[in-house]
């Protein structure tokens, strides 16, 4: 897995991509939580779960499934997020859904249960160039620290400079209307 801070870069990267002030706090919020979620599943060592078990790590919580079950909620939530019910919906999917993608993408572990309940399968990206994050215990470590250098080369780099391209995009000089032409 990626760290659990770096799974908070795609929430962060649509906040700021997005106009000033449409995404709340609180949807934010939600969000960078939607995202991380996902490995509160590491529990599963602590309760003797097989890794390889539907429940066990980056099984059923890292699944399109869970993923449309947190969107779900937040759109049951959507007026404390201070968004609309489709706008709630959709940020939390997909920085929920940016889990176990971000996951499919490391060099180590055992795959992601993308399509749990209906398959149990285990998958990876064709291309995993992030290194796989060690546990806890083994985070501040030379390998911690190779695993920080990949995701911020294969992460936070790439999400940080789409996101000044957006805003470029966005601004008034490098809109072009009709009358520019």
């Amino acid at each position: 897995m990626p760290s659990v801070f770096t799974h908070a870069a795609v929430p962060l990267a649509l906040w700021y991509a997005s106009e000033r002030g449409r995404v709340s706090g609180r949807l934010l919020a939600a969000g960078v939580a939607a995202a991380m979620l996902p490995d509160a599943d590491v529990l599963a060592f602590a309760l003797h779960i097989p890794y390889a078990d539907a429940f066990g790590h980056r099984g059923a919580s890292h699944s399109l499934l869970f993923a449309g079950l947190l969107a779900a909620l937040a759109l049951a939530f959507a007026r404390q997020l201070r968004a609309g019910r489709l706008q709630a919906l959709a940020f939390v999917f997909l920085c929920a859904l940016s889990h176990p993608l971000l996951d499919a993408l490391t060099s180590g572990g055992l795959g992601v249960a993308l399509w749990w309940p209906w398959s149990e399968q285990r998958l990876f990206a064709p291309w995993r160039p992030i290194r796989v994050s060690p546990f806890a215990n083994n985070f501040f470590s030379a390998r911690g620290l190779q695993t920080v250098l990949s995701e911020l080369r294969w992460v936070w780099l790439p999400l940080a400079l789409a996101c000044m391209g957006w805003k470029v995009i966005q601004s008034p000089r490098g809109r072009r209307t009709a009358a520019d032409t």
